[in-house]
This record gives structure tokens, C-alpha cells and sequence, in this order.
């Protein structure tokens, strides 16, 4: 890709320090003004067709009035992202997904689309070519046994009478993740109470099931076939055995999961702060006749309502809203750009201040008992479940600006509980995970309830990478047990081509940029032997236009190495800021990547961009951060022109 000689690169491509400027201004300037008033940013987070397919749904499941002018503009969204293979994508551009396909094919229909209108033709026709609606995933087939489309044998078994069980037994909430828990423990109540939707339209989708027997269950590719045929016995077995379940410890087990979602209701941000948990919540209380101005069930009703997203023609619900993540980050940024533009910064860090958990014991003290709370959530609020890189980033950003702006130490008590927060949920392998520490049950994974493959959180390299940069640019000496163990964790994850896996982002080039600015943050020159190879790996699969490039098909198991993919602003960001802090801000690679986003600015002076560059669990859903493009490339070139102007080769911050 890169056979464009280097001396004419430089000369032709490499933007002058006054031209970058000006860019810097444009975008700073775009987005100070999309700075809130109380200090804080928070843009869109979109996923795919399924959560607004599901909002609509839900009101349906509930009986709720009829909302015509909301549903027609979810139907216009929804056709818009229609793919060309006739269903529905995981991202933009994306192939069939089924499951994805199915909701928003029985949405359509549900909001008065005919099965004659070219689009349903095209949908069903494509539904039917890939197996049918009995092919879709575990949550797609509850959704139909809800609404009688389906018996609920068709859905794997998990007693609600589980949440009785202590934790040593193998299979326990408490060994799932965070999200996996809270959509869970309000299910198992719908399960085992068989809800059936009130679905006042009548409306069916019987068209969308292919003839025949319904498929068998088969061991999926991420699964491990003894496990597989392990859990899928005992699954028979639990279907002929639930019925003879005693009655009170069956009333006892819903009680305790009612309980459980009482305490992590979250007010109006919701339990789990995430649509499925959410949604499952508002089921679950109706199921068990709580009426609707109950105020348990009308505060997780209206917190649905907060992730909607309402335009003139279109509507759509995010998955979650991403405010302190957004805030952070975008506060590093303009710390980077400087000047005038340093004054959105103070506002932005009392904006986060108080939002630091630092009295709710949540999931995570489980595992680690004696540690204090400390850390920051991704939503608004989130108290039962913080996470770990979140509080990495606010960390960094206020130790930064104590220093760069000498704010004194009015920070310093939130910085040191934040990192003794993330220090004590290091995992036993010298790496963190999002939410909890040693989530790392495996064999969870096989049982047919996970055939999305995400039941838990364990260690990545991501979230390692920021809480080393953490604790590194706070002074942590690379000699300490725990650095040594996060360092260690780090490049053996390295994979043979000098890249890093991104869980949280797609993919490795976010993997690797996260690592090259932890092992910058903790010392290593560009001629560290993994410095070296990461740096090679970016400068390898840059693009032709000077970006950088990476689809969600990178996250499939049989991944044998990097594929090409139109650039991205903020992939191409990621990537320089990797380069960067591996010493290469004199390479002619820099010099063009720097120059694709000055050529790609639009002239509101950020960058646009569809594609998703967000995980939220790989092979099943992938986010698109509204944000990804408007803070990380002034970010990137605010970067630039201070190294070039300055005598530093490498930044001195963590990120």
C-alpha cells in the first residue's frame, strides 16, 4: 500500500504548521460550541436496527397508546439503513444478520408496513434465505416466544430459581459480566412466568419461518464442543424437570430477582444503564402486575424514554448515551489544542467530579471486598457499575490539567481514589477488565443461553493499556509488582504481526494505538522491540489516501490478518496518535495521515463519518460514537503540531 516514495510524500503531502492551525481553530471552535452549559459533551450513540426495532416492540408488549408520529419516524430510519441484501446490517455497510433482520422486519410490520411493499418482500425473501426466524439468536427467539411466535421450548432453559444458588456453584450471576447480569436476572422472571406480549394490533410474522422442523441447536463456532454438548443436555434436562419445581422456592427466586433489579433501578438513567436491562426491567414489573404509576415501574419506564433520539424525518433509540466518555475525552483534547480553548476544560472536569462513585459498594466489590469505591461510570449515572476505563481517562485528564493549568489540588483527592479504585481491581493475569476483576469463567460462554459469546468481561488489552497509561503518567515506577505485571500482560498479548486486539474499539488498530501510548507512558523508546513492530504494523496497512482504515469483519474467529478498509477520521487518528507516541511524528506516514484529515474536514471544520468504529461485543454488536470523529482528529493534529513545533519527539502524557 505504500509505494509512494517517501522524500515525494513529505514534499507534496506535508501540511505546513500555519495551514494546521487553522484547522485546529475550526474544530475547536465546532466543538466548543457543542459544549453544554453545565460543562460537559455527550453525543449520539447509535447501533444498529434492533434497539429501535425492540423500543417499538416493547410499547406493543405493554399495550401502550398508540405514538403514530414517533413509530412513522423509527419506520424512516429504519428503512433508510435497509442493507442491499435485502435485511439488516450489525454496522454500516455490513452483511445480513438475522436476528437484526427479523426485529426490524416485525417492527415495520407492527408500525403498518404491507408484507407486499417491495422492502418487506425483499426483507422476507432474505430472512427466509438464511434459515428462517428460527435461526435467529437466543434474545430474538424470547422476543418471539413472547409474542406466541414461537413455544418457549425453542428458548434455552435457566431457572430463575439460579439466583439461589451460592457462588462456588459453576453457573452464578455473580461469575457473568456486568451487562450479562443485568439483562439476565429481569429475564429469568419473564421466563419463568411464559409473559406473552398484549401485541393489541394482532400483529404476526408466522411468513418469516421457513417450512420444516424448526433447526436443532448446534455448537457454535465460538463454543467448544464438549462444553456445547455438556450444557445443551443438561438444558434438556432442565425443560422436563422445571415443571416439577416447588412453588415457594420458585416465589423466593422471582422475589430475590425483583430485589436485585430494585437496588440497581438507577433512577432515570435506568438499570444497568443499557436499553436490553432496561427494557427487561419494565416487563419484568409488569409481569408481576405492578401497575404503571408504581414507582418502581414508572421510573424504569421513563428512563427508556431518555435514549431516544427525535429529528425532523427520523428517530431512533441509542443503546445507552456515552456523556462521561464523551467529556473526558473530548476535554483531552482540547487540553492538546490549548490556548483560548483551554477554558472548556475547567468546566468540564467540575462536571465530572461529582459523578465519582464513592459510596456504592457495586457489582464488582463481589470480587474485591476491601477496595473502595473510586471509579466513574460511562452514563450519567451508573453507580453499581463503574468502569475501569472510563476512570483511567478522567483520571488522566484531571492530572493533566493540574498540572498544564495549575489548578492547585483541588483534584488530587479524586485522583488518588480513582487510581487505588483501579489498582485494586487488577486481575490475577496483570490486566483489567471493563467492569470486573477475574471475570474470567470461560466455560460460561458454552451454555446456549450465551450464543453471543459476550457473557463475560475478562482482561483486554484496551482497558489494560489505559489504566497502565493511568498509573504511569501518575508516577507509578515501572519496577513496581503491579506495573510489571500490567507491562508483562501487555506484550503477551501482542499479536505476531506487532498489533493489539481492541475490544472496545475496532479493532486492532484502536488495540494498538491504546498499547503504544501505555508503553510510551511507562517509558519505552521506538527501538523497544514491541514499540518497534506496533509502529511497522500502522505504517504497513496505511491507506493510499494517507488514512487508516478497519471494518467490524475484523473481529471474525478465523481473523488471519489485516484486510483492507476505507479510511476513517477517527481510526486514522488512532492510528497517528499510536505513531506518535511511538516516536514517529518525523515519518513521511504522519505527514500524510495528518494531511487526510486536513483534506477531509468538512466546513463546520469536523470530520463525518458513518462507518462504526465502536465495539460492543464482537460478531454481535458494534456501536457508532457521534464523537469518535469530532474529538479525535483535532486531538491527533493538535498532537502534531506540538510535537513538530516543540523539541519533543514523543507526548508526555499518558494518552
Amino acid at each position: 500500500m505504500n509505494d509512494v516514495p517517501s522524500d515525494l510524500c513529505i514534499t507534496q503531502n506535508e501540511a505546513g504548521l500555519e495551514e494546521i492551525e487553522a484547522s485546529l481553530h475550526r474544530a475547536a471552535e465546532a466543538l466548543k460550541r457543542q459544549q453544554r452549559p453545565d460543562g460537559h459533551w455527550v453525543f449520539e450513540l447509535e447501533a444498529d436496527a434492533t434497539i429501535p426495532a425492540e423500543y417499538v416492540l416493547l410499547r406493543q408488549h405493554l399495550g401502550e397508546p398508540d405514538d403514530l408520529e414517533l413509530e412513522r419516524k423509527i419506520g424512516a430510519y429504519l428503512r433508510r439503513i435497509q442493507g442491499e441484501h435485502g435485511g439488516w446490517p450489525l454496522f454500516h455497510g455490513g452483511a445480513f444478520d438475522i436476528s437484526a433482520s427479523v426485529k426490524a422486519y416485525f417492527c415495520l410490520k407492527m408500525i403498518g408496513d404491507s408484507p407486499d411493499a417491495p422492502h418487506m418482500v425483499k426483507a422476507r425473501a432474505a430472512i427466509l434465505a438464511h434459515g428462517g426466524a428460527a435461526r435467529a439468536n437466543v434474545f430474538t427467539r424470547i422476543l418471539l416466544a413472547m409474542y406466541g411466535e414461537i413455544s418457549w421450548r425453542r428458548v434455552p432453559t435457566i431457572p430463575v430459581e439460579m439466583v439461589l444458588l451460592p457462588r462456588w456453584f459453576p453457573v452464578h450471576i455473580g461469575k457473568m459480566s456486568y451487562w450479562a447480569r443485568t439483562v439476565l436476572v429481569p429475564l429469568l422472571v419473564l421466563q419463568a412466568k411464559r409473559v406473552r406480549a398484549r401485541n393489541p394490533r394482532g400483529v404476526r410474522i408466522q411468513e418469516l419461518f421457513a417450512a420444516g422442523r424448526p433447526p436443532k441447536q448446534r455448537a457454535l463456532t465460538h463454543q467448544q464442543r464438549g462444553w456445547a454438548m455438556f450444557f445443551n443436555g443438561l438444558d434438556g434436562g432442565l425443560k422436563v424437570a422445571e415443571p416439577f419445581w416447588p412453588r415457594p422456592l420458585r416465589q423466593k427466586a422471582i422475589e430475590r430477582c425483583v430485589q436485585f433489579v430494585t437496588e440497581r433501578l438507577n433512577g432515570e438513567d435506568g438499570l444497568g444503564a443499557i436499553y436490553p436491562a432496561m427494557a427487561n426491567a419494565v416487563m419484568m414489573y409488569d409481569a408481576l402486575g405492578y401497575p404503571e404509576d408504581h414507582p418502581d415501574r414508572a421510573i424504569a419506564r421513563r428512563s427508556i424514554e431518555k435514549l431516544l433520539v427525535i429529528r425532523e424525518d427520523e428517530a431512533y433509540c441509542q443503546p445507552c448515551v456515552s456523556p462521561v466518555w464523551d467529556t473526558a475525552l473530548t476535554a483531552h483534547a482540547m487540553m492538546e489544542v490549548g490556548g483560548e480553548y483551554a477554558a472548556t476544560v475547567a468546566p468540564a472536569l467540575e462536571w465530572l467530579k461529582p459523578l465519582q462513585e464513592l459510596e456504592v459498594r457495586g457489582d464488582w466489590a463481589e470480587q474485591r471486598p476491601h477496595v473502595r469505591p473510586g471509579g466513574w461510570a460511562f452514563q450519567y449515572r451508573n453507580a453499581y457499575y463503574p468502569d475501569l476505563d472510563d476512570t483511567a481517562v478522567v483520571v488522566m485528564a484531571m492530572d493533566r490539567a493540574r498540572h498544564q493549568y495549575g489548578l492547585g489540588n483541588g483534584y488530587d483527592e479524586a485522583i488518588a481514589r480513582g487510581a487505588e479504585w483501579t489498582v485494586g481491581l487488577q486481575s490475577a493475569n496483570g490486566g483489567w477488565g471493563a467492569f470486573d476483576a477475574d471475570n474470567v469463567h470461560h466455560y460460561l460462554n458454552n451454555i446456549p443461553f450465551a450464543d453471543h459469546g459476550a457473557l463475560l468481561d475478562p482482561p483486554t488489552a484496551d482497558v489494560s493499556a489505559r489504566c497502565v497509561s493511568m498509573l504511569a503518567q501518575l508516577g507509578e515506577s515501572l519496577d513496581s509488582p503491579r506495573m510489571r505485571a500490567a507491562i508483562g500482560y501487555l506484550e503477551r498479548e501482542q499479536e505476531a504481526d506487532g498489533s493489539w486486539f481492541g475490544r472496545w474499539g475496532v479493532n486492532y488498530i484502536y488495540g494498538t494505538w491504546s498499547a503504544l501510548c501505555a508503553l510510551n507512558a511507562a517509558g519505552f523508546d521506538n527501538t523497544a522491540p514491541s514499540v518497534r513492530r506496533a509502529a511497522d504494523w500502522l505504517i504497513s496497512i496505511q491507506n493510499p489516501d494517507g488514512g487508516w482504515g478497519e471494518d467490524c469483519e475484523s473481529y471474525k474467529l478465523d481473523y488471519q490478518g489485516y484486510e483492507p478498509a476505507p479510511s476513517t477520521a477517527s481510526q486514522t487518528a488512532w492510528a497517528l496518535l499510536g505513531l506518535m507516541a511511538a516516536g514517529e511524528v518525523d515519518h513521511p506516514a504522519v505527514a500524510r495521515g495528518i494531511a487526510y484529515l486536513r483534506d477531509t474536514q468538512d466546513e463546520e471544520g469536523l470530520w463525518q463519518q458513518d462507518a462504526y468504529t465502536g465495539g460492543g461485543f464482537p460478531r454481535v454488536f458494534y456501536l457508532r460514537y457521534h464523537g469518535y470523529p469530532k474529538f479525535f482528529p483535532l486531538w491527533a493534529m493538535a498532537r502534531y503540531r506540538n510535537l513538530r513545533s516543540g523539541n519533543a519527539t514523543r507526548p508526555v502524557h499518558g494518552m
